[in-house]
């Protein structure tokens, strides 16, 4: 609701929160309470009257939240036909020109599916979702699995209407091709995304921040309708074999592998009176993630297939790819600047990378929300896949294998920080848009599959150890 006080500011509330969107005039604080009903974008976002122009304003603070939804119906009171649900803080309606002659198609990568009593229509790739209020909308999308030129469609009793079609093109749920075309996979997007399989870039973009507006995280949603599983599994019926006296021998309780996967923990807490050196990183990157050696070997596919770089770091990697690159977001380091930076991994180097200050901020600000912190972390490394090079290889299992080479990769952070008396923990959610705003790099090309926060340890009898596991509050 927006609440609306004396001296014309207006307040958003929403989920028990409040937003102030700033001071407006009486007759503006007027027109914003015909939001509830809905106001044609047209009434407002090119008159350029003062009035109109304070709307536009208000409205576009509240898009930036997403506060606002987009309703398609034949008139103001008319059951409405289509509604607009964004999914991305910067989404706003684009009606891109389409003409009678274009050639249009569904997505490989759009899907309508059940939402409660509700169909709506999206796609990993759009940044909003189209609920569908009209079963004959659905039917006139469905038709567009294959390629349609407009002039065909608007022959059709159940026309959607070319504006809905416009918003559609705008979200990429279509796409317009050329009638030669080449194969609608290649005409979608770039090489990077023909790499991507359908449930791989859904699976990307739903399990991580920035994408949806779905809530994500700790937040217990069976909590009051289901009992907790219990931490340990429930008994085999069966005679056991009791391992325990076998197990129990000194050398190997006593092995220093084992000493430091039973003294390995989550830490949340850091000591920024003595914060991680420049020295201490080096030595942490260096064990865990530098390059070790690199070869060529050519694929045997029968018709002298193509020639493949490898390069082995210390960790495992599903079929040798080492997909994964670090990102480190610096907030207290002895020796090295605040700063974003990625970790050049063969010459084992550090290279700034220039980002605004509010989005580092925002980065490692989200890392100490997830973790429950006190603090923020001292250096946030974001562990980023380059999608393409598991993918060239892999079908079906490609972001799989690629969540297994993290895990892998995560345990290894560990203990090497175990190791160097350092702290660590892992993260359990990452935000791929900031990620890519940051970078300049597309989301499907090169994007945030996990988060590892690290820093020196508090002094015994500091409350650093919590609960082990991911942050992911």
């Amino acid at each position: 609701m927006l609440e609306t006080h004396a001296d014309g500011s207006i307040v958003a509330c929403f989920d028990g929160h409040s937003v102030g969107l700033g001071k407006f005039s009486a007759r503006a604080v007027d027109s914003a309470q015909h939001l509830r009903t809905g106001l044609p974008l047209r009434s407002f976002a090119s008159d350029g009257h003062k009035i109109d122009k304070e709307i536009d304003l208000l409205v576009r603070r509240l898009a930036r939240r997403g506060l606002l939804e987009y309703r398609l119906g034949h008139s103001r009171e008319d059951k409405d036909q289509v509604v607009v649900e964004p999914q991305v803080p910067d989404y706003w309606p684009q009606t891109p020109k389409l003409g009678d002659a274009d050639m249009i198609v569904l997505s490989r990568f759009a899907y309508l599916r059940r939402r409660g009593n509700e169909m709506v229509l999206e796609s990993p790739r759009a940044g909003a979702l189209f609920k569908i209020c009209d079963p004959k909308i659905a039917t006139a999308i469905a038709v567009l699995s294959t390629p349609q030129k407009i002039r065909q469609l608007r022959r059709q009793d159940n026309f959607p209407g070319v504006e809905l079609l416009a918003l559609l093109v705008d979200c990429q749920i279509l796409f317009k091709i050329d009638a030669a075309g080449g194969g609608l996979r290649p005409t979608e997007g770039d090489d990077n995304l023909v790499l991507w399989d359908f449930h791989d870039l859904l699976f990307h973009t739903r399990s991580t921040e920035g994408r949806h507006a779905s809530p994500i995280g700790g937040l217990y949603p069976y909590a009051g309708a289901i009992s907790p599983p219990p931490a340990v599994r429930p008994r085999w019926p069966g005679k056991t074999i009791d391992l325990r006296k076998l197990s129990a021998a000194p050398s190997q309780t006593n092995s220093p592998v084992t000493k430091l996967l039973r003294e390995r923990h989550s830490t949340r807490g850091f000591d920024d009176q003595q914060p991680i050196t420049l020295a201490e990183l080096s030595r942490f990157l260096d064990s865990t993630a530098r390059v070790q050696s690199k070869w060529k070997s050519r694929v045997d596919l029968g018709d002298g297939g193509a020639e493949v770089t490898y390069a082995t770091r210390p960790y495992p990697s599903g079929g040798g790819a080492y997909e994964l690159e670090l990102y480190l977001a610096v907030a207290n380091c002895e020796g090295l600047a605040s700063g974003f930076y990625h970790y050049d991994a063969d010459r084992h180097a550090l290279v700034p990378i220039a980002v605004q200050t509010h989005d580092l901020e925002a980065q490692i600000a989200a890392a100490e929300f997830a973790m429950d912190a006190p603090a923020a972390p001292q250096i946030l490394i974001t562990i980023a896949a380059r999608f393409g090079r598991t993918s060239w290889k892999y079908s079906s299992i490609a972001y799989a294998l690629i969540l297994k080479d993290v895990g892998v990769l995560i345990q290894t952070l560990y203990m090497m920080a175990t190791d160097m008396g350092l702290g660590g923990c892992a993260i359990g959610t990452t935000n791929i848009d900031l990620f890519a705003k940051m970078t300049g790099i597309e989301f499907h090309v090169e994007g945030p599959v996990g988060q590892f926060a690290i820093g020196s340890r508090q002094k015994p009898g500091a409350t650093d150890e919590q609960p082990d596991g991911p942050g992911a509050a």
